[in-house]
């Protein structure tokens, strides 16, 4: 085993993520780990119950190795992303013990949380022998770690994936016409209407908005920045129709009125796709789809596209934040819950991270945004950098870009169906706020 572990080592110092002064340092804290482990969990078999996903498909192959490493099976349940939500709490509510490992969508921690779905993971990450120092917890980007992570200050999850939201613009175009990309927001407005029919069949911004929640999903990537909010996160006081998200609201409906005439059925991929098609001169969405845009089989922009961060506005200089944790059952007993946690240690550990991003896995660890390996095989990794510290501006303001708060997936469904009758015309905006705020009181007072 210490052969092994000699040669993963061996390749961390080849790619640059342990210092050669740190080599033997580091090989003696995995062994001594990996020996631990194996003498107490070695023969087990855990299960995972994950969707299926980029970082399902980089952890599963890094499966054999950890098993060699470790002693430890591990078991793979992989489905849909919408059945894993329900199929977790059915778990739960069963009390069967089937999982011991969950992926937990950044979304639904604020019911899984309150349901008791998982456990809170700090004991295990101020256990020294179970969490050597070289895992390094506080690599993870902190607006990842502690605003898709935490749920009411509690650590249940380790951030896998995650995404925020950035700016991409057509550099072609912005040369052509001598203008620089968007600082503040009423730039970017003012941009989008620039571009809105300057050449044919060119307009000013691609962004979702289907009715529902891809419509509440777009405003709030650009209605924190301007001074609004849905809910207030400290007494759950409704928002909507308040001064300060109307004017949001008011400036978002006149954003994607600059957008092309069907933008009304967008939800992100029908984004993508304009943007990449030539159709707008802006884009404003989630990292995460960064590939598609600088695919060249896929975009017919792919070279001629730059990114910069979000604008700031009178709210502040803010990102959107979403993602996935890995977390562990509560319906398990502690031999299993510590078997379960040196999986999650080797998966999501600071030692492992670029072998995880270079197999599809996400990057959520400061050291991978700054890493110039890294870089080089994708010069967005900076910009998407800035983007997430702007995203740890609200969380160090107090704010989380996804209210945690059990209904509030159907509060954005409603406020996402009235603000799709604003764009469509059906209703105006200050009406339709007030329609939005009396039925989200409601949901809200709901038992």
């Amino acid at each position: 085993m210490k052969k092994f572990v000699c040669m993963v080592l061996t390749f961390a110092l080849l790619v640059g993520l342990v210092p050669l002064t740190a080599f033997a340092a580091y090989s003696e804290s995995v062994n001594q780990w990996a020996s631990m482990v194996k003498s107490k969990y070695g023969g087990m078999t855990i299960t995972a119950a994950f969707a299926t996903h980029p970082v399902t498909d980089a952890m599963q192959q890094m499966t054999a190795e950890f098993t060699k490493l470790t002693g430890i099976k591990v078991r793979w349940d992989v489905m849909e992303e919408g059945y894993l939500r329900n199929k977790l709490l059915i778990e739960h509510q069963g009390k069967t013990g089937v999982y011991d490992v969950l992926l937990i969508d950044a979304f639904s921690l604020s019911e899984y949380a309150p349901a008791g779905v998982a456990i809170d993971l700090q004991p295990f990450l101020q256990n020294k022998e179970l969490t050597p120092s070289w895992y390094d917890y506080a690599d993870i980007m902190p607006a990842y770690r502690d605003g898709i992570g935490r749920y009411k200050g509690v650590i249940y999850g380790i951030p896998v994936a995650g995404e925020t939201r950035y700016v991409g613009y057509r550099k072609d175009l912005f040369k052509k016409y001598g203008k620089e990309p968007p600082k503040t927001m009423d730039e970017f407005l003012e941009l989008a209407k620039f571009f809105n029919g300057r050449e044919p069949k060119l307009y000013g911004i691609a962004m979702r908005a289907q009715k529902g929640i891809h419509f509440s999903s777009g405003f709030m990537t650009t209605m924190y920045n301007n001074g609004g909010q849905i809910l207030d996160q400290k007494t759950w006081k409704v928002l909507i129709d308040s001064p300060k998200t109307v004017k949001a609201f008011k400036y978002h409906i006149e954003l994607l009125k600059q957008g092309p005439p069907d933008i009304g059925v967008y939800t992100h991929e029908e984004a993508v796709s304009a943007f990449t098609s030539g159709r707008t001169a802006m884009w404003f969405d989630s990292t995460a789809l960064t590939p598609w845009i600088l695919d060249p089989t896929k975009s017919a922009v792919a070279d001629k596209v730059g990114f910069v961060p979000p604008p700031k506005g009178e709210g502040g200089a803010y990102g959107a934040l979403a993602g996935w944790d890995v977390g562990i059952s509560s319906d398990i007993n502690q031999k299993r819950r510590e078997a379960a946690w040196a999986f999650i240690v080797w998966m999501t550990s600071k030692l492992k991270a670029e072998e995880f991003v270079n197999l599809g896995g996400t990057p959520v660890r400061k050291s991978i945004f700054t890493n110039k390996a890294m870089i080089a095989k994708d010069w967005t990794l900076p910009i998407q950098l800035e983007s997430l510290e702007r995203a740890g501006n609200m969380v160090a303001d107090g704010i989380m870009w996804l209210p945690p708060h059990p209904k509030f997936l159907k509060v954005i469904e409603s406020l996402g169906s009235y603000g799709s009758q604003v764009l469509g015309g059906q209703l105006g905006a200050e009406e339709a706020l007030k329609l939005a705020q009396k039925e989200c009181e409601r949901i809200m007072a709901e038992k």
